[in-house]
């Protein structure tokens, strides 16, 4: 049988009340993300990720577009969460990070998700861009875990993290899910408005591998924990992929599960910034699987290597 994930343990012993209390510290002047906005969150002013003291949520629901260890037969429970502190010109999600579609709501409902996603069977649950909504998923948490919540936790972000926080959610989430965007940051800051991008990725991913290690999966193959890299690949090889590889490769581990994705398509600002205004092609495509694989990549998502 499996083991129950950590959070539940740490809810019982306390100690999750104590990570609760120092999210909402934390919001007092806000330095939960990178950008270290020093606003007090909690009488609604507003920093770069432009959310105060509630949670915002754009949707919710089963989730079959993930990867295979996260969907299995019953999907992942995903919960979208509005705005972001990332400014990616060609944001895929643009309606819901840049535009701000969704609407506040409680702790106790967004909890009441959590519970409604576990009661339809979904394998874990996956929070969609949580970093400026940390101390809210926190405060939801003992709700769901008093109603039964038992599945794995997903932290689904762009990568641009702040080490301080992520070391307040260990053993809490299960499973991270970041993005590594680029490999190089006159790329980052152009495309996503954050110079310091490359070296704090790879600060946040060396302090998740700590916390979780490699991806493990279940006897069906669902995932349990781990840490599993996305890397969406850009036209003209603008995302650095060689880069981004090198390093997962190195200072992680080759066994790192990465998913290599294809689905780029113009979207948002992308028209204004060719090679952007384009899909990519299937060659570069192969030629980003064909550079993870000779930088010594074994896991890669759909890919028998």
């Amino acid at each position: 049988m499996q083991a129950l994930p950590s959070y539940i343990r740490l809810h019982e012993t306390g100690e999750l009340a104590m990570r609760i209390d120092a999210a909402w510290a934390i919001l007092r002047d806000c330095t939960l993300c990178p950008w270290h906005c020093h606003v007090n969150r909690l009488e609604g002013k507003l920093g770069v990720c432009r959310v105060g003291k509630l949670p915002m949520v754009s949707s919710f629901g089963p989730h079959f577009g993930e990867e295979r260890p996260l969907v299995g037969r019953h999907g992942s429970g995903t919960i979208f969460l509005t705005w972001c502190n990332l400014r990616c010109v060609f944001c895929q999600n643009y309606d819901i990070s840049h535009l701000g579609a969704g609407e506040e709501v409680t702790v106790e409902q967004l909890g009441e998700m959590m519970v409604s996603l576990w009661r339809q069977g979904c394998h874990n649950i996956n929070f969609v861009t949580p970093t400026h909504q940390v101390a809210q998923i926190l405060a939801a948490l003992p709700y769901a875990v008093e109603q039964g919540v038992n599945v794995p936790l997903v932290y689904n972000c762009g990568g641009y993290e702040e080490p301080a926080t992520l070391r307040l959610l260990d053993g809490i989430f299960d499973i991270y899910m970041p993005d590594f965007k680029y490999g190089d940051s006159e790329t980052a800051q152009r495309l996503s408005g954050a110079p310091d991008y490359v070296e704090t990725a790879k600060t946040a991913l060396r302090e998740m591998h700590r916390q979780v290690g490699t991806l493990v999966l279940d006897e069906q193959g669902i995932a349990v924990r781990g840490l599993l890299v996305r890397h969406l690949v850009l036209p003209e090889g603008l995302a650095g992929t060689r880069r981004v590889m090198g390093f997962i490769a190195r200072e992680l581990t080759p066994d790192t599960y990465v998913n290599i994705m294809d689905q780029y398509r113009p979207c948002f600002k992308a028209g204004d910034h060719p090679p952007l205004n384009r899909r990519i092609t299937r060659h570069e495509f192969d030629e980003a699987v064909a550079i993870a694989q000779e930088e010594g990549l074994r896991r890669l998502d759909g890919i028998t290597v």
